[in-house]
């Protein structure tokens, strides 16, 4: 089997395979020094399946090692995982890389390996040597329950099927405008009051509602739980308390919270006017809050958003405007930055860090606080060169809430267009960060907001297989990233999230390359390349055409796409645009074609690389 075609996402840093295979059979036993912890993980996942016992042995023939080897050099998720005809052995330096040894072994292993119940298989690897680690710290994925609830019991499904691709960050967002989720003792009224709202706008903000309340809230125990069971997958969940903007929910509970006037739960989409006010009881209010998050949540980072705060309530209250000569502040801007101060500090006296939308920059950024990017890199690029810590979450590559297609049949989302090559193609290390500041970088998180999805059925189909696009994303080295090897290995990890009752987009012609650029096609200026598209434009319609960069040392510039039937122009988009390490204004329109079954078509596109030929690239077309 050619190593491209393991069927292992994310994949490996270093793979060697040998002559042979592993086999596991009912006599295979777990050495005696395997880890207790990693043992009875690889048994939860193997036995149901298998019918094995793997029960503990000093024998190392046909045997399964799981060891732990502290070293304080290596990165604490590595491991190495050796299988020969006579034993299988994982040894890592921390038991989260034994369990992520463990994920590798079970994708090795035939996708039948996830049924619940036995199965009659040949249960055997090939022979091969693996030495692994992810190139960030920090590869996770958010889930918006404030719009919409999601239950204990799927929240414990959607860590379990994060698990199995070593997404190592749960980001919890758990209030908003429309919803608060989390117990707060000593405010009873934000579970009684601000998580219930009494209906829901139906669609885009439109004048009609369901009529139907929508609510549930997670009890602290509840929470414990949860943060226990994603620790055992070796998963950090993350807490966010939005504030001092989306916070309506809140206001409801408690109205002095606010402007003091009476505020409902919001029932329609979108970004209020109604914010905190920055009183010192209202301060302390949030303090409360949050001591009490960091009793259940034991987690380095604290979420307190910082985003989409509008000024407007401040600028027109005189107490807000008398607190910022006070304070000897300039504006409203540095009135939030003082609020975020007062949370930064607040958790650095507990021993936690901040963290915060991009946002958190504007009128300066605590110096130990760090920043997710959502409007794009820049803010990341600005921190990062700040010496401060950044996630690189931004709408263009990451946000999992935006249409996968542009197909009529996709259930309604926010907007946006977000297909699966995209989200695989970002590179967190975007050039404007200094290398010096690399390090800086943490890693990559993809975001599903829940305004549009009711159910969480609908959740995990916006998710995945977007979300093993991120895993790759934050754990493949740049340079062994290939989209057209990555579709190869995803196809049969389709099958484990079907074996396990996952709900997913099925991939599509619009997610496969239709052709490909090299440099051998390339010139040094302006030139015309020429995709024939005959068996990918059979019909008539209205078509998309995106080019996607994917390696090389330089971008390419494309100023005029045509699409030519039988030899004649039917078609021009004539526009600047670009793809490399970011994309602009990269997808053609096509719309009105009239294609006959055996017509030729062809795409005749003038392109430039950018100071050297080394691009290479792939087109993809979607029919709207």
């Amino acid at each position: 089997m050619p190593l491209s075609t393991l069927p292992l996402v994310p994949y490996p840093a270093e793979i060697k395979t040998t002559p042979g295979t592993f086999r596991i059979n009912a006599q295979t036993t777990l050495t005696s020094e395997s880890s207790s912890f990693a043992a009875q993980h690889l048994r939860a996942s193997l036995s149901p399946a298998t019918g094995f016992k793997f029960n503990l042995s000093s024998k190392n023939e046909n045997a399964i090692a799981l060891l732990v080897k502290p070293n304080p050099k290596a990165n604490p998720e590595s491991y190495s995982l050796v299988a020969t005809p006579n034993n299988l052995t994982i040894t890592a330096p921390s038991e989260a890389g034994l369990f992520y040894g463990v994920q590798t072994l079970r994708q090795l292993l035939p996708v039948s390996i996830h049924s619940t119940t036995l199965q009659t298989q040949n249960w055997q690897i090939p022979c091969l040597t693996i030495t692994d680690q992810p190139r960030f710290k920090w590869r996770g994925i958010m889930l918006d329950v404030a719009r919409h609830f999601t239950t204990k019991a799927e929240v414990l499904k959607f860590i379990d099927t994060l698990a199995l691709f070593k997404i190592n960050t749960f980001h919890f967002h758990l209030t908003d405008d429309q919803g608060w989720r989390v117990e707060i003792k000593k405010y009873p009224r934000l579970t009684q009051i601000g998580s219930v709202r009494p209906k829901t706008v139906i669609g885009r903000n439109t004048a009609e509602y369901d009529n139907i309340p929508h609510g549930g809230f997670y009890t602290q125990d509840d929470l414990r739980e949860i943060v226990a069971y994603a620790a055992e997958r070796h998963i950090t969940v993350v807490p966010e308390i939005d504030m001092p903007g989306h916070m309506v929910a809140a206001i409801a509970a408690y109205p002095e919270l606010g402007d003091g006037k009476p505020a409902e739960v919001m029932m329609r989409w979108g970004v209020s006017d109604r914010v905190l006010n920055t009183k010192p009881e209202t301060v302390q209010f949030c303090r409360d809050v949050l001591t009490e998050i960091m009793d259940i949540f034991p987690s380095e980072f604290i979420h307190i958003g910082g985003d989409e705060c509008p000024k407007t309530q401040w600028e027109k209250d005189p107490a807000e405007q008398q607190r910022i000569k006070e304070r000897g502040l300039k504006d409203e801007h540095e009135l939030q930055s003082w609020f975020i101060q007062q949370m930064e500090d607040h958790l650095h006296q507990n021993g936690r860090r901040l963290i915060g939308w991009d946002e958190i920059l504007e009128g300066g950024l605590p110096k130990r606080s760090a920043v997710m990017s959502w409007r794009g890199t820049g803010g990341g690029v600005t921190a990062a060169n700040l010496g401060q810590d950044v996630v690189m979450t931004p709408t263009s590559h990451m946000y999992l809430d935006y249409y996968q297609s542009r197909s009529p049949e996709e259930p309604l989302a926010i907007g946006g267009y977000l297909p699966l090559q995209q989200v695989y193609s970002f590179n967190p290390i975007v050039p404007e960060i200094k290398p010096v500041n690399h390090p800086r970088v943490l890693g990559v998180q993809g975001n599903i907001w829940t305004e549009y999805m009711k159910t969480f059925a609908h959740r995990e189909y916006m998710a995945f297989p977007r979300a093993l696009a991120v895993a790759e994303v934050g754990w493949t080295p740049q340079t062994l990233r290939n989209y057209d090897n990555f579709l190869v290995r995803l196809a049969p990890n389709l099958e484990v999230l079907t074996k396990r009752s996952v709900h997913f987009r099925t991939l599509e012609v619009s997610d496969t390359p239709a052709g490909s650029w090299n440099p051998t096609m390339l010139q040094a200026d302006w030139s015309t390349i020429t995709f024939d598209l005959s068996t990918q434009i059979r019909q008539s319609g209205n078509y998309r055409i995106t080019f996607a960069y994917t390696s090389g040392a330089h971008r390419l510039d494309i100023k005029r796409a045509e699409i030519w039937i039988n030899n004649k122009l039917a078609k021009v988009d004539e526009h600047e645009g670009t793809t490399g390490g970011s994309n602009s204004k990269n997808t053609y329109a096509f719309d009105g074609l009239v294609v006959k079954p055996g017509d030729k078509v062809e795409l005749r596109v003038t392109v430039r690389p950018d100071g050297g030929t080394d691009s290479n690239g792939h087109i993809y077309i979607d029919r709207t």
